[in-house]
């Protein structure tokens, strides 16, 4: 961006003539957004958002996910990073973990491909073949391969405000106008994006990622936690008492206890404990807009989707997964590796394995034998009850 045009190539200003093209305010060099040539139309990992790590043999990355390599056309090559199977060229990798896109491995021209040992055989003989019992898994690791987290810039931005008592490891990076609250302690090589707030005597631990205007309070968070931006974290339970003239605030005395290795959503409300504290399990993966309440604890690994809701006091044990949209109410259990599914309204405690869906929540078999039952009742033809004759009958005999 020049000195001259501050705002950047895309503002227009005042001075732009009436019907200007789209393109009006680009440097001359430079087409319309979206008509740049073979260089935009790239596929993944557009170098002005992803960075990009080298090339990669083939022997390299079947050792990184425990392949096995069945020779092809890109054996002999170098890697310079991942695409879809209908986009890939000879110097990519591909996958393939779902049969429905047979059609694409056929026709592909990625130079390798991640399969399953079921597909292998089906891989274009133009393509290596990375065999490996988790292609997805593998994906993720070879993607991250050529596309690795972004390097941390150690430093704190002049425009952050860092209270007094604040311990700040120099590793940290502290980005601009965030807000290191007193006492609070940002760990090793921990990012905090623009404009995120850590309220007093907040603990971030180590590599964790803070995503722009995230709010911290109340809140301890272990090693390797991600928060993407505008997610809450630390603020006052729903919890009020009635009283004779009204509400009584119940006030909110818990904290948020993240352990290591957690995501957490954009837009995502975790409330602190009440009595008790709020707990999110190691490993747990929470997306965009959900909603826990105070005193919730997740056991490891748990996976909440978008829009799903647990109310106070709710515990969810190891390996559970709440699809999107669900809501659970207060002071319920759910069972190791239960599943509850999207728009499920689970009112009960649900058990260990169980795969539950409707509202109120059943098991999925009987939820959809209810299902098939009023479809067949829905396809009967009406017969109406006749009460006390029809009109035409009055006064007949």
């Amino acid at each position: 961006m020049s000195p001259a045009d501050p705002a950047g190539p895309f503002n227009q200003g005042p001075s732009a003539p009436q019907g200007a093209p789209a393109d009006q305010g680009l440097p001359p060099d430079q087409g319309p957004v979206f008509d740049q040539g073979p260089a935009f139309d790239q596929g993944p990992g557009d170098p002005r958002f992803f960075g990009r790590a080298g090339l990669h043999d083939l022997e390299l990355l079947a050792s990184r996910i425990g392949a096995t390599v069945r020779p092809g056309g890109g054996t002999a090559g170098r890697f310079v990073g991942v695409a879809p199977l209908q986009a890939a060229r000879p110097d990519q990798v591909s996958f393939l973990d779902n049969r429905r896109y047979l059609k694409q491995l056929a026709a592909t021209r990625a130079g390798a491909v991640i399969v399953s040992p079921a597909f292998a055989d089906q891989v274009p003989s133009s393509s290596a073949a990375l065999v490996t019992a988790e292609p997805y898994l593998g994906w993720a690791v070879v993607a991250s391969l050529f596309h690795p987290r972004a390097d941390v810039r150690p430093g704190i931005h002049p425009s952050a405000v860092v209270e007094a008592g604040a311990r700040i490891d120099p590793t940290a990076e502290i980005g601009a106008f965030a807000l290191v609250g007193q006492g609070a302690v940002i760990g090793a090589g921990t990012v905090l994006a623009t404009h995120v707030s850590v309220g007093p005597g907040v603990v971030v631990g180590n590599e964790c990622r803070i995503g722009s205007h995230v709010s911290l309070s109340h809140a301890i968070l272990g090693n390797r936690v991600t928060i993407f931006p505008g997610a809450r974290l630390g603020q006052e339970g729903f919890g009020f008492a009635l009283g004779a003239s009204g509400f009584v605030t119940v006030p909110q005395l818990g904290r948020v206890l993240v352990e290591d290795d957690v995501e957490i959503g954009a837009n995502a409300t975790i409330d602190r404990g009440s009595a008790q504290d709020t707990v999110i399990g190691a490993g747990s993966r929470l997306d965009n807009l959900v909603q826990i309440g105070h005193n919730v604890r997740l056991g490891r690994c748990c996976i909440v989707v978008a829009q799903a809701g647990i109310s106070g006091s709710t515990e969810l044990e190891d390996f559970v997964t709440i699809a999107a949209q669900a809501g659970l109410i207060g002071h319920i259990r759910i069972g190791r590796k239960a599943r509850v599914g999207a728009q499920c309204g689970v009112m009960s405690d649900v058990e260990a394995g169980a795969d539950v869906i409707g509202s109120p929540a059943m098991p999925f078999r009987e939820f959809f034998r209810n299902v098939a039952a009023l479809r067949r009742l829905a396809q009967r033809p009406v017969v109406r009850a006749r009460a006390g004759g029809d009109a035409d009958d009055a006064g007949a005999g």
